[in-house]
Formats: structure tokens, C-alpha cells, sequence
């Protein structure tokens, strides 16, 4: 297979599903895509490959790293590698695995056009964001969740906005942002530098306004981040967690415990937002996102700097602050139920806390008329003492 081959394989996949967000290649399997969260076989006509052998796998992997040394010697070494591959309509986030000895590809496929806060049905609080100055803002979630894509809207108003400088470091770079108000400088991991905590320490000697850091993977990061939020920098990063109260954990959990007082202390004075995402399937087609969303007001600072109890969580804060502007996970997906966007089941099997769920849900049916139980025709007994003493 020749490079223009697979690029023409890709062309066609994408032109055949233009709504998928992945393409898998894996020995022994036909050509897949992931649309719309499930994993399908490519169904077109004159395809060469009807199955991959391990030798179509690691030609493709061949021709995505283009002989980068850095990417081979991260394969043999670490059994895996990130890149990004483009051809002539789309761009693709790729990593490359080695799995029972053979290699298997996956390519992310990015937007071309950066997507807007409306685009992505995210909550209008979300502009406000853009308005900070500095401070740190994470935005956290699984991977495919869409992480990426609101930090791209995030900034897209920035620039929009602004005039200032912006610092991108990313592994690799996925949306391309063009100069307007602001300027952009956007470095790649292993091409424009070393790693992450590398990336961020020259990045406050290169008079940055705002930013990027692509993932907070280390203690060293989270330090550099912490250190550039508190001298009037705007630092937006993700990691991966899956809502406010765990990302706090996770960020305190890097450090040893006799620092732990001393970290709380900055994080609640850096730490701005938190925004978690998730993907949830539509009832229609698709998906959409529901978010938890925590700024840092004084009671969220207090639980950050004192902990969480039995009797006060984060949870507990962001549920009862929706005139701050935060909301929790199960606020957006009841949301979502009840405009008929997701499925009752849906709402249950990615609610965080079932059971208010549940009430919440029985409340919303009552509300128009519909059954809240299976259980009918119940009467009582009039007789029943009667019937005990007889």
C-alpha cells in the first residue's frame, strides 16, 4: 500500500460517513468507524482490503509516521505513539498501539471549523471563561468526551475578543487557530518540545496572556501550571476525571501528603473553573453533551482548602449554587430528559447519584400525566380483620 492509496481509502471513508468522529484499523477486522458511539464496518463498494493482515496495519502505521524518528523509537519503546495525519478535507489525532504483536491504528478525526459554544449545546455560563485573566481553568472528562473542543470554542472567543498572546501546547495540535484579535503560537509535543512541564516552563519566558496546556499528566505540570496561574497567566488544561470533587482529588493526589495543606491552599486560590463533560446518546441520532459546571466561590474555596465531609461535599455546593452559575451532572441530565433529548435509561445509566435521579425523574412524568410505576389496581382490604379473626 502506497501513500497515496491510503490516502484515498481515507478520502472515501470519509466521504461514505461523514459524521463519524473515528476510523480503527485492527488485523483481522475490516476497515471500522465510530459513529455516533458505535463501532461499525466501512460498507463501501471496491475497497482493495476486505480484512487487514498485520502487514496492511503496520504499513498504514509506516506511512502515518513518515520515518519521524521520534515516533518510532516511542512505538518500540513505549508501544504506542501520538501524531496527527492530514489529508486534502479532513485532519486526524492518531495513536498508534502494538497489541499481541501486531500494530493497530486509530484516528481521531478533527473539525475543520472551530466549533462555538452554541454548536456544542454547551451552557451559556461557559462564555464566561473567556473573560478571566488568570487563574487556572480545567476542563476534565473521558477520553471523547470533547474535551478538546470546548477549550477550542473557549479560546475561539478569546481571539475573537481580545488582543493577546496565546500559547498552545498540544499532543499534537488539533485545531488550528487563525490570528484575529489575539496571536497564536500553537507547539507540538516532540516537535516543538520535550514534554508538557518543558513546554509550559519556556512558555513563561515567551509573554503569554493565556495558556493551552493540552493535559495535566504530572506533579511537575500541575506545579509549572500552578505557578503560572499565580503570576497572571490564564491556564487551561485538562485532565482526565470524571466530575469536580474528583478532579480536585486527583490534583492534590499528585503531591505527598506532608504538602497537601500548602497545595489546597494555592488551588483555592488559583483554581477558577472546573467543567466535566460527557457524551450521552440522543434519542434521535447522536449525541450530546451534559456538563458539570464549578467556579470558585467561597464555599467551594472552603471545601478545597478544609476538604470534603459526610455532611458537605462538592456535590452538595455546585447543586445549590445554580445562581452561580454551576450545576452538576444529574441537573444536566434531568435537563436533557426532560426536553426529550435522552431516554429515561439513558439519564439513569450516567446519573451520578441514581436515586435523586429516579425522584427527579418520577416528578417530571407526574408532571405530564404519565405513570410513575407498573404497580396498579391496588385496593385496600376493607375486610381484612374480619378475615384474620374468622
Amino acid at each position: 500500500m502506497r501513500k497515496q492509496e491510503f490516502d484515498h481509502i481515507l478520502e472515501s471513508i470519509c466521504d461514505a460517513y461523514p459524521d463519524l468522529s473515528d476510523i480503527i484499523f485492527t488485523a483481522g477486522r475490516p476497515f471500522q468507524v465510530l459513529h455516533w458511539g458505535e463501532i461499525k464496518p466501512v460498507n463501501i463498494k471496491n475497497l482493495p482490503i476486505e480484512s487487514l493482515m498485520p502487514f496492511h496495519t503496520e504499513r498504514i502505521a509506516l506511512i502515518i509516521m513518515n520515518n519521524q524518528k521520534r515516533l518510532i523509537e516511542n512505538l518500540i519503546r513505549e508501544g504506542y505513539c501520538d501524531t496527527s495525519y492530514a489529508i486534502q478535507r479532513a485532519r486526524f489525532r492518531v495513536n498508534i498501539f502494538s497489541q499481541r504483536g501486531n500494530y493497530s491504528i486509530v484516528m481521531r478525526r478533527l473539525p475543520i471549523k472551530i466549533p462555538t459554544v452554541e454548536e456544542l449545546q454547551l451552557p451559556p455560563v461557559i462564555k464566561e471563561i473567556a473573560k478571566e485573566r488568570m487563574g487556572l481553568v480545567l476542563v476534565t472528562g473521558a477520553t471523547g468526551s470533547g474535551k478538546s473542543s470546548t477549550l477550542a470554542a473557549i479560546l475561539n472567543i478569546i481571539n475573537e475578543t481580545r488582543a493577546c498572546h496565546v500559547i498552545t501546547l498540544e499532543d499534537p495540535v488539533e485545531f488550528v487557530h487563525s490570528h484575529k484579535k489575539s496571536t497564536f503560537n500553537q507547539r507540538e509535543l516532540g516537535i516543538d518540545f520535550q514534554s508538557f512541564a518543558d513546554g509550559l516552563r519556556a512558555a513563561l519566558r515567551q509573554a503569554p496572556h493565556v495558556i493551552l496546556v493540552g493535559e495535566i499528566r504530572d506533579r511537575e505540570t500541575v506545579e509549572i501550571a500552578l505557578m503560572a496561574a499565580e503570576t497572571g497567566h490564564l491556564v487551561l488544561s485538562t485532565l482526565h476525571t470524571t466530575d469536580a470533587g474528583q478532579t480536585i482529588g486527583r490534583v492534590i493526589g499528585m503531591f505527598p501528603p506532608e504538602d497537601e495543606s500548602y497545595i489546597r491552599l494555592r488551588l483555592s486560590d488559583t483554581l477558577k473553573w472546573v467543567v466535566c463533560q460527557r457524551l450521552l446518546p440522543r434519542v434521535d441520532k447522536g449525541r450530546v453533551a451534559v456538563t458539570e459546571v464549578m467556579r470558585n466561590t467561597l464555599r467551594v474555596k472552603e471545601l478545597i482548602i478544609k476538604g470534603e465531609t459526610a455532611d458537605k461535599t462538592f456535590y452538595d455546593v455546585i447543586e445549590t449554587s445554580e445562581a452561580s452559575g454551576m450545576h452538576t451532572f444529574d441537573q444536566s441530565i434531568l435537563k436533557c430528559y426532560k426536553e426529550g433529548i435522552i431516554s429515561e435509561d439513558t439519564a439513569l445509566a450516567f446519573a451520578s447519584r441514581k436515586a435523586k435521579v429516579i425522584m427527579e425523574i418520577d416528578k417530571i412524568k407526574s408532571q405530564r400525566g404519565e405513570k410513575t410505576t407498573d404497580i396498579e389496581e391496588l385496593k385496600l382490604d376493607m375486610d381484612y380483620d374480619k378475615k384474620i379473626k374468622g
